[in-house]
């Protein structure tokens, strides 16, 4: 694509080039921001999802012991 050399020369001289790279500049910062939040999310919602399952998992196996529920009343140390 070939620019008219009154129009490139307009520009350079003006600010607009320096006023895109600054727009770029907050643009870029934004994106690593809203980046840096959904993978803050997304191990967030990882890890409480993993600690529900291995909550389950849990009570499923101690469901499963013979003799838990005498444990359980009784305690430890009792």
């Amino acid at each position: 694509m070939v620019y008219d050399p009154k129009v490139v020369e307009d520009l350079l001289n003006g600010a607009a080039v320096d006023e895109w790279r600054e727009e770029d500049a907050v643009a870029r910062a934004e994106n690593r921001r809203r980046a840096s939040y959904q993978a803050k999310l997304t191990r967030l919602l990882k890890k409480t999802s993993n600690d529900k399952h291995m909550a389950e998992r849990r009570e499923k196996v101690t469901t499963q012991l013979a003799g838990w529920e005498e444990f359980d009343r009784d305690g430890i140390l009792r």
